[in-house]
């Protein structure tokens, strides 16, 4: 009791003392702050199983651990989720958005260290996934608990969950630009001008943070790199729509093996199986053993051949068409890798997938270009590969610009990083409207987007706008019975429903019956079954309200009937309810 009484006098303080503009920017760095610490505790983690489990491998041997290790990582990340966790914490970034979208921003208290610690274990022992995702995850749990913890109001929690979001990327990659473009593209909260600035002073905070813990250095460190050049456009714009049909490939191909993970019931079967098929993937390309972080750093450095070391490639020679083909196929594998990580029981992202295909992809076109006679720089297109491939899979253009830019430092490539990503966003968005991210949610109707009527909609709920207090009516009725009813109603539809098996039969309107209703002779000549008429269309308690909207413009309809699953009634939707509700919606969400 003490304990509450101290936490309402430490809010009412708070209150009292704090603005609620200056509360809010004392957040965002506190949550800038934690999140960077999150991301250096995670990458410092993954870094040392690895070289627990790695360090003593010789580089010129195929070895047989990587057969095992994979299975290993996630079989104990399988148990910790299973029986610590005991919720899903897989597709973090996806997660989120179904939090803002679906949940109030509210993210689960466990959020803030449980895909931390799964993830870590996870990519230390060889799964081919990228620990952003979880550190997102995590970044965002923190915002939003905080928030929470204060009382925050809705809309304030949705703006600390993309500092938490914000805070993670700029902390992770030293890259505050890259961090709030992130948070405004994939995680498409839809903000003021003055709301910004507390995502800016979570990144920054962020990343200042991080160079505090880890020094000043790039991410990754290179030599130098060729200037833009006129010449080069053409090719540029080549790898741009060879990185968006790459990240098309990416993005169905994982959606398509999920779907066929999902079809095994068994978490153990799963296991087994994705960690199999992780562990053979690795075995026969070890540059797919975790994040693959080390494979960009070679390519950018010059050292593509030791890419081939610990493989079966490595006896092959030195011919440029080995290394060629040995890239490219890891290129095509990838997705079965991570894809196999996460379905399995593994926890991890698809920012580090993204970036290292992308390099890969940079790399092979310019390596195909070279043979030919171009003098193509491997470096910059291993570069813009990367940030080619980051806009497509996750239809953020600008962050995979300033991503690659503040990860190299490599701000003189601005306009070849520009000129692929804009083409790869260009070229995806083709085939696929939503990111891989947000795809799972699009296809539900449950994604919040920059589209301020979707965005309002997405946050409606199907419940809230049911009318339940219609009379309903029994088949049998008489037109006498109806009139007793209409007289005492307050409403002009009247529900027809089976008393038996309560299913949903029809509609008396009374527009319908008022030509005949002062008639006492007609009052035992029609029944209500005589009298009722179909409505023009039925909606689902499980429709979003995009689509429940689009219904009631298809129908000119200005009340429809709501049934479940088994076709029961449940009540009436009006448009008036739900214009009213859409008010409500707006009006809490533009008030800055």
């Amino acid at each position: 009791m003490d304990t509450d009484i101290f936490y309402m006098k430490m809010l009412a303080w708070r209150e009292k003392y704090i603005t609620q503009r200056q509360f809010i920017l004392l957040l965002s760095l506190i949550i800038g702050i934690l999140s960077s610490l999150a991301a250096f505790l995670l990458k410092t983690s993954i870094h040392l199983i690895q070289y627990l489990l790695t360090e003593n491998f010789s580089r010129f041997q195929v070895n047989y651990w990587y057969l095992v290790f994979p299975v290993v990582g996630i079989f104990i990340t399988l148990l910790f989720v299973r029986y610590v966790v005991k919720d899903d914490i897989s597709h973090g970034v996806t997660r989120i958005l179904y939090a803002i979208s679906q949940r109030k921003s509210l993210i689960k208290l466990h959020n803030v260290w449980t895909s931390f610690v799964a993830s870590a274990v996870t990519i230390g022992f060889g799964g081919s996934v990228g620990a952003e995702a979880p550190v997102v995850l995590t970044g965002s749990a923190i915002g939003s608990n905080l928030g929470n913890f204060f009382k925050l109001d809705q809309k304030t929690l949705m703006l600390l969950v993309g500092c938490g979001a914000s805070g993670a990327i700029g902390g992770i990659f030293k890259a505050p630009i890259a961090g709030l473009m992130f948070t405004l593209e994939v995680l498409m909260i839809d903000l003021t001008f003055t709301s910004v600035v507390p995502l800016i002073i979570s990144s920054v905070t962020a990343t200042a943070f991080a160079y505090v813990l880890t020094g000043s250095s790039f991410m990754f460190s290179f030599s130098t790199v060729q200037p833009f050049s006129v010449s080069r456009i053409p090719f540029l714009i080549l790898l741009g729509i060879v990185c968006g049909l790459v990240s098309l490939y990416y993005t169905r191909g994982t959606n398509s093996l999920e779907k066929r993970f999902r079809k095994i019931k068994n978490p153990y079967a799963k296991l087994a199986f994705g960690g199999v098929m992780l562990s053979l993937l690795i075995f026969f390309f070890p540059p797919l053993y975790g994040e693959g972080y080390d494979t960009i750093e070679k390519l950018l450095n010059g050292h593509s051949q030791s890419v081939l070391d610990r493989s079966f490639f490595l006896g092959f020679g030195s011919s440029p068409w080995v290394i060629i083909v040995y890239l490219s196929l890891i290129v095509f594998f990838k997705t079965f890798a991570s894809t196999a990580t996460t379905s399995s029981g593994g926890v991890g992202g698809i920012f580090a997938p993204s970036l290292y295909i992308g390099s890969l992809t940079g790399f092979v076109l310019a390596k195909v270009l070279n043979v030919f006679g171009l003098h193509i720089p491997e470096q910059n297109f291993v570069l813009a590969g990367m940030a080619g491939l980051m806009s497509g899979v996750m239809h953020a253009p600008l962050t995979g610009i300033f991503l690659i830019a503040e990860l190299t430092g490599g701000y003189n490539l601005f306009m070849t990083l520009m000129i692929v990503s804009t083409i790869s966003y260009l070229t995806i968005i083709l085939f696929e409207p939503h990111s891989l991210y947000a795809m799972r949610l699009a296809q539900k109707g449950e994604l919040l987007t920059h589209n301020k009527d979707k965005a309002v909609l997405t946050l409606m709920k199907m419940e809230n706008v049911i009318e339940s207090d219609l009379t309903i009516l029994s088949p049998e009725m008489t037109l006498g019975e109806l009139v007793k009813i209409i007289s005492r109603s307050q409403r002009n539809i009247f529900p027809v429903v089976n008393p038996i098996n309560g299913h949903f039969m029809g509609v008396v309107l009374l527009d319908e019956v008022r030509n005949i209703m002062f008639r006492p002779e007609l009052y035992n000549r029609f029944s209500v079954q005589k009298l009722m008429i179909s409505p023009p269309a039925t909606l689902n308690t499980d429709l979003s309200m995009e689509k429940v909207m689009e219904i009631f413009e298809d129908t000119g309809a200005w009340n429809l009937p709501v049934l479940d699953k088994e076709k029961h009634y449940v009540g009436y939707v009006s448009k008036s309810k739900i214009y009213t509700s859409y008010r409500h919606v707006l009006i809490h969400f533009s008030d800055d």
